[in-house]
């Protein structure tokens, strides 16, 4: 009997052990939910440039993942979440946004979003200098759209880049929010996940939104070619920024320069610090943008600038290789049309690169479509005279005619899909079917052209990425003409708030005290 009473106890003590409550949650079940999304690009609104929706190249579901490093299957970040990413795009640099295309890629956003909510929280993944069609201040209305979908329960943790634009909008509907702190952006992926984490910290901690959001408006316009933080003042300026974000009660702390070649009442510096310590929060901001007003008179070209002439009078007489000599005013990274042919028409021009034997010259790049597919059909080694360039932007020069043997085509490329070589006289120029930045090592030699050891490299870009830069023997910045001219004063201005620097010089100090932005929802409540 009492062998039985024994094996019965037994039996329904394994029987308790294996049995789960339908009410009580795994671990694995309190996880957060957390959706990812976001459209970035930098538009230049002086450029006549358009972008369609082919050029943010959206990847959508579990292809997001591929962005982010970080985020890999077997990541923290990936396992202290249930993730459900929608779109993320992310263009080239270039001209304004069509109405119709920021619809499309918002409409979809909005789908995918509404598929899996509630949300515990959202990582909005942006750029901010994005401009649309009959539209100010997209990412503010991309964010007020998003919010009507997954409501103000959700944390928003907002990365962006410290060439972005941070409207009063933006900054209300976000909770968290940072951007990078080094320009050339080498802590990209570092400052994304920095937004990451901050996110999942305060909701494993269910502090939810910070108490306090300072936002601080610095009526400074500077172009990313005199705000790099490879040099001074840049350089000390940015090395503020953590100090002020590692502090007890401050989540993060950052610094936007803002973007110089849209004309928005958004375009202008921007200083925000978020935490739940007021007086830190407040303090902080106000020490950053006093700091940064406090510099604006110092802030220089982080490279010698001049005129092409002179720059190629520099190249030609110097020993080093190779001497880079950025083309600016058309420089597809920051938004130009990237087919000027202004440059590329006046090296044409100079005797020095008639011959084969001149000195040796790398044009980076030409878009020319027409060009592209002769070649294809003619071949390597052939002869070609065809046009290129000037099919966008031909405000400062036509469309050029290039007659040269061709050296070199390579198809499959993300964004130039096929390049071709084209040697005229001693320079060797680079055409695309649609337009590239080059700037990477790679970019040449999968071309078969030796950019190290080339006497001259003449590149459509402004400040040189970290491949280019540890690559130059010498480097001089060329004022050419484009939609992202360096000389703001040649633009002109029409919608951006004035007074503002450097536009108006003896412009009086502003204000630089903090303004509290409202957590999100409580003014829409």
């Amino acid at each position: 009997m009492n062998k039985i009473v024994l094996s019965l106890s037994l039996l329904l003590l394994l029987m308790g052990c294996n049995t789960k409550s339908p009410d009580k949650k795994t671990a694995k079940d309190t996880l957060p939910k957390i959706a990812i999304a976001g459209i970035a690009i930098e538009s230049s609104t002086f450029s006549p440039a358009v972008t369609l929706e082919e050029a943010f190249h959206a990847k959508t579901g579990d292809d997001v993942f591929s962005l982010y490093p970080f985020m890999s299957k077997d990541s923290l970040s990936r396992k202290r979440a249930h993730w459900f990413p929608t779109l993320k795009g992310h263009a080239l640099p270039g001209g304004i946004v069509t109405k119709e295309t920021y619809e499309s890629l918002v409409g979809k956003t909005l789908e995918m979003l509404k598929e899996n909510s509630p949300y515990d929280g959202l990582f909005f993944d942006i750029h901010g200098a994005m401009s649309v069609e009959g539209l100010d201040d997209p990412e503010g209305d991309l964010i007020s759209r998003i919010r009507e979908v997954v409501g103000y329960e959700t944390l928003i943790s907002t990365c962006m880049d410290l060439h972005g634009n941070v409207s009063q909008r933006l900054a209300e509907q976000t909770d968290l929010i940072t951007c990078y702190r080094m320009a050339p952006h080498e802590d990209a992926m570092e400052s994304k996940k920095r937004a990451v984490v901050n996110l999942l910290d305060r909701l494993e901690s269910n502090q939810g939104k910070p108490a306090y959001k300072a936002w601080i408006p610095v009526p400074i316009l500077l172009p990313g070619e005199m705000t790099s933080t490879r040099v001074e003042p840049g350089k000390s300026l940015y090395a503020k920024v953590a100090p002020a974000a590692n502090q007890e009660g401050v989540v993060d702390a950052a610094i936007w320069v803002g973007y110089a070649w849209a004309d928005e009442p958004r375009n202008h510096a921007v200083v925000m610090v978020t935490g739940d310590d007021r007086d830190k929060v407040t303090q902080g901001a106000e020490q950053l943008a006093s700091s940064f007003w406090e510099a604006r008179n110092a802030f220089e070209f982080v490279a010698p600038t001049t005129t092409l002439e002179e720059s190629l009078k520099k190249a030609l007489s110097s020993k080093e290789k190779p001497f880079i000599i950025s083309d600016m005013g058309d420089n597809p990274t920051a938004g130009g049309a990237g087919d000027v042919t202004w440059t590329l028409r006046e090296l044409l021009s100079r005797p020095e690169f008639a011959s084969t034997n001149g000195p040796s010259l790398i044009y980076a790049s030409i878009p020319g479509p027409d060009l592209v597919q002769k070649a294809v059909e003619l071949g390597v080694g052939e002869k070609i005279t065809a046009l290129a360039g000037a099919q966008v932007d031909s405000r400062f020069s036509p469309p050029i005619e290039l007659s040269g043997t061709i050296e070199a085509i390579k198809h499959g490329d993300r964004h130039a899909e096929t390049e071709v070589v084209v040697k005229v006289g001693s320079i060797s120029v680079i055409v695309t079917k649609k337009r590239k930045p080059y700037h990477k090592e790679s970019d040449f030699t999968n071309l078969g052209l030796d950019p190290r050891n080339i006497d001259i490299l003449v590149v459509k870009i402004g400040y040189l990425v970290p491949e280019l830069y540890n690559m130059r023997g010498d480097w001089i910045m060329a004022l050419t003409p484009g939609g992202v001219d360096q000389d703001l004063e040649r633009l002109g201005y029409q919608r951006i708030n004035r007074p503002m620097f450097p536009l108006d010089k003896e412009m009086e100090d502003p204000n630089l005290k903090a303004q509290l932005i409202p957590q999100s929802g409580s003014t829409s409540k």
